[in-house]
């Protein structure tokens, strides 16, 4: 790697928001639902906003037989992200449910922040609703993560982030399974749900 001076040097290739919950129902337990939101501010496909959420995270299928989806006003710009992050993130890698999702357009997005106590995006498009809720939230804690520790194995990634003891996706009004967990997470102890704010991913 190149000298990496105060910042480090390479090409950011996006930056913005990216919460997530990687829901379990016990904490030595499989994931039972995945959900990563993203609001990019600047990327090779724009900005834009959406979600990939997957109730059945190894099932190859979507609606109506099991709600793996995403919503989005920037098709293009989730693509992109779900080829080359999401389906590297740990908890994603490898899960059949995001080949078989299906793509729906996001029509209305509202935020509801009400930081340090709680964080709510809700969104709804074609026949869904999705409301996403960040509760029981720890201290704000900046993460640098060097490539051979990402998710990428290529990208140095940068964010602030917060923990959530106590999250929840519902989509038309149906609670999805699973609890944050504790887990470790850049050499401390986290949680498997969590915001992640100014999060940007440089290709170094």
């Amino acid at each position: 790697m190149a000298d990496r001076g105060p910042f480090p040097r390479g090409t950011v290739e996006w930056s913005g928001e990216n919460p997530g919950m990687y829901l379990k129902e016990t904490a030595d337990g499989p994931f039972v639902s995945l959900v990563s939101f993203f609001r990019v501010v600047l990327s090779p496909h724009g900005q834009g906003e959406g979600v990939v959420l997957l109730e059945a995270p190894d099932a190859d299928r979507s609606m109506p037989q099991a709600m793996n989806l995403c919503l989005s006003n920037n098709e293009p710009l989730t693509r992109w992200l779900v080829e080359h992050f999401v389906s590297s993130f740990g908890s994603f890698r490898g899960k059949p449910g995001l080949r078989g999702m299906e793509y729906r357009k996001l029509t209305k997005l509202t935020t509801r922040n009400d930081l340090p106590k709680s964080y709510v995006e809700e969104l709804e498009g074609p026949g869904v609703q999705i409301r996403l809720a960040w509760e029981e939230l720890g201290l704000p804690f900046m993460v640098d993560m060097p490539p051979e520790r990402g998710a990428t194995g290529k990208h140095e990634m940068f964010s602030l982030f917060v923990d959530s003891r106590r999250a929840s996706a519902t989509i038309n009004g149906r609670t999805l399974r699973g609890k944050s967990q504790p887990r470790d997470f850049a050499g401390r102890q986290s949680t498997t749900a969590f915001l992640a704010f100014s999060e940007t991913w440089s290709l170094v």
